[in-house]
């Protein structure tokens, strides 16, 4: 099909460029800017805009970017911040599509500089993309394009780097020359007026000179949109992170140079572990991430081979690869064999591999011949210490040919100085990242390997989650509850109502009675039997404990009756009597063998409801035994999130005690996450303790607070949930009823049978050519294809319950996917071959629609083969608009949209 067009192309790859402010001054960022250009390979497509002289360099230069007579792509605007804002107007009345502010004194300036922001995006009018202000500039070095104030433009490579940093761009270029690390884009945002994570994030996942994308970044901006983006191109491209912030003192700092708001880092972290970004601590880590993934593939594995000539350099890496996680791979018996046939004896005859300290150029390349040949490893690292015999450059010479021999990363760790620069510079040319210190490789080696192995989890087919959907009606009622509470001016729901909305999602809660005096509350006690718990019941007062508000295993008529009493005189001798409006009965539940947890979820100002699991009970600040997550979840999600706390260990069983369902604690937790996820208006909810035991779960407790109506709109979640409102039913022609569903992560094994199902004449008109089975079936494709961000793609599946069985089976696929950089979306379909003749298409085509004008698409197109005549016939009856497209061998559909 054919490739979507981005509206950042005209930045990235412009034909024509304008510079405004260009300058021969000596010193000044116009001059070196335009310099710059000229050098480059659109020396004859750029054009100096400036009042002051009729030339710039010889090129003749123009007033005003209007008089310019040809089509201009970019705009690289460096002139003082009060000219911009009418700069950007002119650029609009000329049809510019993109810009470049490089000139510095926005809103790192205060209000006045704020101001000239909103100018500048109002007079934009949504007509041009704009990247900046106060930034380096853009440049693209395999097409010669340099468009910033740097000395220098980078080498050619594969690695894109992003920076709100213009001065760390500059450092990160002069250092690449020197490790030969080359570049496929390289960026500086500033302050993110416009263009901003995710635009870049989602341009350079579909630019094919693009690898992977490093970026040092001090504020998130647009949240949802760089975890919607990050999300979608970290599948197929590593993308590592350097975050500042993590002190508060940091956080003022960034916020003073870029005018924005840092976020808390702990919900950062889960961000970053949720979309799959690798995040890193120093410019070190930066710097050494970068310069592996530009030259050496990810490892599949977590186990290391060490080739060395001292003991003490291989002890240091195996210390630093085994403190982050990485494993000293074993030596089969067949490479032992190989060592022992070209090594002296006394050679240490395991890993790490000393090959002692005699050992010649020679002897280095057999043995890491050796292990790079070895299946029980998934990456080598070469260490080599200048002693008398060694041969520094003569090795560098010989590993040369073995940079990317077996499809694993291959490190050196070239110790010393003088003596072995030279071999150092061959290794980096030839493509294998050096380090000077072999513990530091080690460590590289390790992040890489959490990367790759952080993406297969979180993208693990997920088990389908078992009643963990409520019904519309239920989601509707416990709206109308929480919007209840805020009318009446109250935020903070009473115990009785918050166990209420806990039940209506399926979580375990105690029945839990109201009574307003002494004699109802012995009358509920009696009709519970046995053992009670009172508590006081309060619309104001949420810590229960702290006003001696609680009274457990209460036995008898008389028991529950002095509760009562304590109670209300505690609350009183607190000063607060007008809140104590009586108190709740429920029965007191106790587990042999049980844990308290922490269950709960607050509203971050960037990324929404975030998610908090881990060991609960009156001392939960002290141990602080927890992990963040973002909601939605799924079965998979929900383990990983119990998985990284301490408690996990002891739920899964320990001296003696039996082990809790983990099973089903991931569901209750999945069940959770969709309550905050579908309902925005809750503030914060903290289930403490939650009760869990071999023998089942139960909430005791639960502090539901809501926003107050002061809150016009609460934040929304930062991963969109699942879309239950385009779940709809569908009777086919032999009357059989099948649901037609928005697509799940635990979708994979259906649409594995889907695919088994389809005939080549069905593949090739969906992907316009033969697509082998095994590779639509490859699980990395199906983890892109069920794991739908909802906000990029909405993929509907017609799922057939099978009767008289509990199998599903999905009969068709249909697909809007939105265009980057527009309001525009792409419609696919397909349908199993035995299905075809039961009007599926046309019910998908008029669905799909809806979903289009739901989500404000202003325009869908489709495309597909000439032979393909019922996609066409189906497209004809939506009323699309059909053509053949010149040079192609496909024909393109367009419907717009009211």
């Amino acid at each position: 099909m054919l490739p979507r067009r981005s509206a950042l192309e005209s930045m990235f790859g412009p034909k024509r460029v304008a510079v405004v402010g260009a300058s021969e001054s000596p010193g000044s960022v116009g001059r070196t800017v335009f310099e710059n250009l000229l050098a480059g390979d659109l020396r004859e497509s750029v054009y100096p805009v400036t009042p002051k002289n009729p030339e710039v360099f010889g090129v003749k230069a123009f007033k005003r970017i209007g008089d310019i007579p040809e089509a201009i792509d970019l705009a690289v605007i460096v002139t003082p911040s009060k000219t911009v804002p009418g700069i950007i107007t002119e650029c609009v009345a000329a049809g510019i599509p993109s810009a470049v502010i490089i000139s510095a004194g926005f809103k790192e300036n205060g209000p006045e500089g704020v101001e000239l922001e909103r100018q500048i995006l109002e007079n934009a009018a949504g007509k041009m993309r704009i990247i900046g202000p106060n930034c380096l500039g853009v440049m693209v070095p395999h097409a010669g394009f340099n468009a910033t104030f740097a000395a220098t433009i980078a080498r050619p490579g594969n690695v894109a780097f992003l920076s709100q940093s213009g001065a760390l761009c500059t450092a990160i270029l002069d250092w690449s020359f020197s490790k030969n690390v080359g570049f496929s884009a390289f960026a500086s945002l500033g302050s993110m007026l416009d263009v901003d994570w995710g635009d870049l994030i989602t341009f350079l996942g579909n630019d094919p000179h693009t690898k992977s994308i490093v970026m040092y970044m001090e504020t998130i901006g647009d949240a949802r949109a760089f975890l919607s983006a990050a999300r979608e191109v970290a599948l197929t491209k590593p993308i590592v992170v350097i975050k500042v912030g993590r002190t508060e003192q940091a956080s003022k700092a960034a916020a003073s140079h870029t005018g924005s708001l840092t976020g808390n880092d702990e919900v950062l972290d889960a961000a970053f572990e949720r979309a799959g970004v690798l995040r890193v601590n120093t410019i070190a880590e930066l710097f050494d991430l970068t310069e592996a993934l530009s030259k050496q593939p990810l490892p599949k594995g977590p186990r290391l081979a060490i080739v060395t000539n001292a003991g003490g350099p291989a002890a240091l890496s195996t210390d630093g690869l085994v403190m982050e996680g990485g494993i000293i791979a074993d030596l089969s018996p067949e490479a032992l064999a190989s060592f022992n046939a070209i090594l002296p004896p006394f050679w240490s005859h395991g890993n790490p591999v000393d090959i002692l300290g005699d050992a010649k150029a020679e002897k280095y390349a057999n043995a890491v011949e050796i292990v790079s040949k070895e299946t029980m490893n998934d990456g080598a690292l070469v260490i080599l210490t200048p002693q008398a015999m060694t041969e520094a450059t003569a090795t560098a010479e010989r590993l040369k040919c073995l940079a990317r021999s077996e499809n694993k990363p291959l490190f050196a760790s070239w110790m010393g100085g003088p003596g072995v620069k030279e071999g150092e510079t061959i290794l980096n040319e030839a493509g294998i990242p050096t380090f000077p210190y072999p513990d530091t490789a080690a460590r590289t080696f390790c992040a890489m390997w959490r990367y790759s192995d952080h993406l297969r989890e979180i993208y693990e087919t997920p088990t389908l989650a078992t009643d963990c959907e409520v019904t519309p009606e239920t989601r509707e009622a416990v709206r109308k509850t929480l919007e209840k509470v805020r009318q009446s001016g109250r935020t903070i729901l009473t115990e009785v109502e918050g166990k209420e909305i806990l039940g209506a999602y399926g979580l375990p809660v105690v029945p839990t009675h109201v009574a307003f005096n002494e004699n109802e509350a012995v009358g509920i006690a009696q009709g519970i039997g046995g053992p009670v718990v009172v508590k006081i019941h309060s619309e104001t007062i949420t810590h229960k404990t702290d006003v001696g508000g609680v009274k457990l295993n209460l036995r008898d008529s008389e028991s529950v009756r002095q509760a009562w009493r304590e109670i209300k005189e505690s609350v009183t001798a607190k000063g607060l009597a007008d809140d104590f409006l009586g108190v709740t009965v429920q029965a007191m539940v106790s587990f042999s063998s049980s844990y308290e947890l922490i269950l709960g979820s607050s509203t971050d100002p960037q990324f929404g409801p975030v998610l908090l699991f881990g060991t609960g009970g009156q001392l939960v600040e002290i141990f602080k035994d927890r992990a963040l997550g973002l909601p939605p979840l799924n079965s998979t999600l929900a383990r990983r999130l119990m998985e990284r706390t301490r408690i996990y260990e002891a739920l899964k069983g320990v001296r003696g005690r039996k082990a809790i369902n983990l099973d089903a604690l991931e569901q209750l937790l999945v069940r959770f996450s969709h309550l905050v996820a579908e309902q925005p208006w809750i503030a914060e909810i903290d289930i403490n303790p939650l009760l869990v035991s071999p023998e089942g779960f139960v909430a005791l407790d639960a502090r539901v607070v809501v926003h107050g109506l002061e809150v016009a709109a609460p934040v929304q979640p930062a991963i969109r949930p699942y879309p239950t409102e385009y779940v709809t039913q569908h009777t086919l022609r032999d009357g059989r009823t099948v649901t037609v569903r928005p697509i799940r992560a635990e979708d994979e094994p259906l649409l594995v049978e889907f695919h088994r199902s389809l005939s080549q004449r069905s593949v090739s008109h969906r992907y316009g050519r033969e697509l082998a089975l095994d590779d639509r079936i490859d699980h990395k494709r199906l983890a892109r294809v069920c794991f739908n961000d909802y906000d990029r793609e909405i993929a509907l599946v017609v799922d057939r319950h099978i009767p008289d069985s509990q199998e599903h089976e999905i009969l068709g696929v249909g697909r809007l996917i939105k265009l980057a950089g527009g309001n525009e979306a792409e419609l696919f379909l397909v349908i199993s071959d035995k299905w075809q003749s039961q009007q599926l298409g046309t019910r998908l085509v008029e669905l799909l629609l809806e979903v289009g004008r739901a989500e404000r698409y202003s325009r869908i197109t489709s495309h597909f083969l000439p032979d393909h005549s019922a996609m066409r016939y189906l497209l004809e009856k939506a009323c699309f608009t059909i053509r053949s497209i010149p040079g192609s061998e496909e024909c393109e559909a367009v419907l717009d949209l009211p």
